[in-house]
């Protein structure tokens, strides 16, 4: 009983010495991305070319908690514009037109983030953590010309012709589309209910917390995003694999890349500015 009364009397005094030195933060951010849609069959289809494509994740806030100079776990609310566009490439190579993924989430990344210690004004950290992501919207479009484009592997002429009734086979390895047929700018195009609800995600972060102030500090990260999980829902994957659309199937994965900025406000005074009281 002893040892046992002893035990919770440390773990107490653990917990209370921990609280004692936490220092809690609230702040917001905005931050430009790099995003990127990760599909193979996308990728080896003669059809598509990646471009590079910027979006914008326009307002975050974030609550922190620092345990100590060095490790401290943050929560994070973020609205994040991503997606990408691909061009569509005729058999000659020539663009006819672009297919274009649009994509609204909600992160919400749980951060552990570890810290440089000192008091110094400007102090490295390094962030990594799960991240649950929820679909605001998506729509997945097609706009282009009609042309002559090459049949990929695995594409049957069945599945060409589920999506383009009007498409003529040439036996030659290509199919032709012809101009202003309605069915190439419209069957292609998927809303929300083609996608996941929520996404399982980890993400990480490097970058520098800045004192301002007594009671503000700015940091600057360099963010990454990676799904685990593929986007689209299982009635979509199953069309796919069943041959029942023109798409080369592979797994779909999000990935973003971008700088985040944030301003915090600090319920405490912030490090190098304690230090000089």
């Amino acid at each position: 009983m002893k040892t046992l009364n002893l035990f919770i009397a440390v773990l107490v005094s653990g917990i209370f010495s921990i609280a004692a030195n936490a220092q809690i933060h609230l702040g917001v951010t905005t931050a430009a991305n790099a995003t990127f849609v990760l599909d193979n069959g996308l990728s080896e289809d003669p059809r598509y070319n990646a471009t590079y494509t910027y979006n914008f994740a326009p307002i975050g806030f974030n609550f922190g908690v620092d345990l100590g100079r060095k490790f401290g776990i943050s929560i994070e609310s973020i609205f994040s514009k991503q997606g990408q566009v691909y061009e569509i490439i005729d058999a000659a190579n020539q663009v006819k037109g672009e297919r274009k993924i649009d994509l609204n989430y909600v992160n919400l990344p749980l951060l552990f983030r570890f810290m440089s210690g000192g008091n110094a004004g400007t102090r490295a950290n390094f962030s990594l953590g799960p991240q649950l992501s929820i679909l605001t919207d998506a729509v997945e479009s097609v706009s282009a010309n009609g042309g002559t484009f090459t049949i990929p592997d695995g594409i049957t002429p069945e599945s060409i012709h589920s999506d383009f009734p009007t498409a003529q086979i040439n036996g030659d390895g290509t199919y032709t589309v012809p101009d202003g047929s309605p069915s190439y700018k419209e069957v292609l195009t998927k809303e929300a209910d083609d996608f996941k609800k929520t996404e399982f995600q980890i993400a990480a972060a490097f970058g520098v917390d800045i004192d301002l102030s007594r009671h503000l500090f700015l940091t600057t990260q360099i963010r990454a995003n990676y799904s685990l999980t593929d986007m689209r829902n299982g009635d979509v994957i199953e069309a796919i694999k069943n041959g029942e659309g023109s798409d080369v199937f592979g797994q779909r994965a999000n990935l973003l890349v971008g700088l985040q900025v944030g301003l915090h406000y600090s319920f405490g005074v912030t490090r190098s500015f304690k230090f000089k009281q």
